[in-house]
């Protein structure tokens, strides 16, 4: 062995890598209690413990580059884990920014449904807006051209001359109507026979600016004749001793003031509820809404008669030979037709059972010069 062949005293024998290191008695174990060996064996036990030393040494350097390396290791290690936990957080962070990217992609896909909606609307709504636009230029012009034509020679102002002239053709239609069948009291009749046939009963309006008449306001409003006739109350039970001429006289009473109420709703364009069929003293009245109890009666004795219910009933406006209930109830029908055109006008009836003085009225109304200037 080399080791035996060099001597351990001999510092030039030494391996020049090798040191020696000096330590102090106390120091060393055993230094106490040291170990005799032989001169012999002492140059081999110098090799063995040279070799141990040599091998301690080597022990020693692969423990100091074991401990660095594992050091470095450990090093690393730590930086690993410290580089996985952080990794760990940006996963997490990277998958929260992701859920949060995930929630913004549906709120804009739902932002962009929704403007997309919006813009369909818009489109729709201004589509809408440019047709009423348009639509409301023609208006427009159509109300300018109907301005322009209202404003000018053939417009409102020709209309209402139109209608003043209308108007004043209507009274003079309904002075012919008084001068024909005129409504005067008892009074005032034998004053117009008296002072002659000069007058021809017309009856003329006042000068401009007054809407009284000519026409005397009567004290009773049952003395009041039409043609020199007055219309009685009709009895509600005729007996064979009533007054023949009396009845005679009060249907061409009758007769004459439906023939004057006929002309009146001619001449103002007014459709009478209850049409009349002028007879002179035979004239009746059509109802085409007769009493309910009348009717159910009819049905009850007719079932058949539902389907003819359209059809008018015919109403005499005088007693010669018919039921005074009738008659009475076609009176009423004539001055229901009286205050329709009294209305028309503007006017209330002066009672149910007023026939003459409802016509006196209307006529007071149609020649007014309030009525030219409606």
């Amino acid at each position: 062995m080399e080791f035996d062949r060099i001597s351990p005293l001999d510092p030039s024998a030494r391996p020049e890598s090798s040191e020696w290191t000096i330590f102090e008695a106390h120091e060393i174990k055993g230094a106490d209690n040291p170990k005799i060996v032989d001169w012999e064996d002492l140059q081999q036990e110098l090799a063995r413990l040279w070799s141990l030393s040599s091998a301690l040494k080597k022990a020693k350097e692969r423990k100091e580059a074991l401990s660095q390396r594992l050091e470095s290791i450990i090093a690393a290690r730590k930086e690993s884990v410290s580089q996985n936990n952080e990794l760990v957080e940006m996963q997490q962070t990277l998958e929260a920014k992701r859920l949060t990217l995930g929630n913004l992609s549906m709120y804009v896909k739902k932002t962009s449904e929704n403007t997309k909606k919006g813009k369909e609307q818009l489109y729709h709504s201004t589509r809408l807006l440019l047709v009423a636009g348009k639509t409301l230029a023609a208006s427009h012009q159509q109300l300018q051209e109907a301005s322009k034509l209202l404003s000018g020679e053939r417009g409102h102002g020709n209309l209402k001359k139109l209608q003043k002239l209308l108007r004043l053709r209507q009274q003079h239609m309904v002075t012919e109507i008084s001068t024909l069948y005129p409504v005067k009291t008892v009074n005032e009749q034998a004053f117009w026979e008296t002072t002659g046939p000069q007058h021809n009963g017309k009856i003329s309006r006042v000068p401009t600016g007054s809407t009284s008449l000519i026409f005397p306001k009567p004290s009773h409003l049952s003395s009041l004749t039409i043609l020199g006739l007055r219309l009685t109350i009709l009895p509600t039970n005729k007996s064979y001793f009533s007054d023949k001429k009396e009845i005679q006289m009060s249907a061409s009473a009758l007769g004459y003031i439906a023939h004057a109420v006929f002309l009146i709703s001619l001449y103002l364009d007014v459709p009478l509820r209850y049409p009349l069929r002028f007879g002179v003293s035979r004239s009746h009245i059509y109802d085409y809404a007769p009493p309910v109890d009348n009717a159910s009666s009819d049905l009850v004795a007719n079932p058949a008669s539902s389907s003819m219910s359209s059809k008018p009933i015919e109403f005499p406006l005088f007693l010669d030979g018919q039921d005074t209930t009738r008659a009475a109830y076609a009176i009423f029908l004539l001055n229901k037709d009286l205050e329709q055109l009294l209305n028309y006008m503007g006017a209330e009836s002066l009672g149910p059972r007023h026939v003459l003085p409802n016509l006196k009225e209307l006529m007071q109304k149609i020649l007014s010069e309030e009525y030219i200037n409606v």
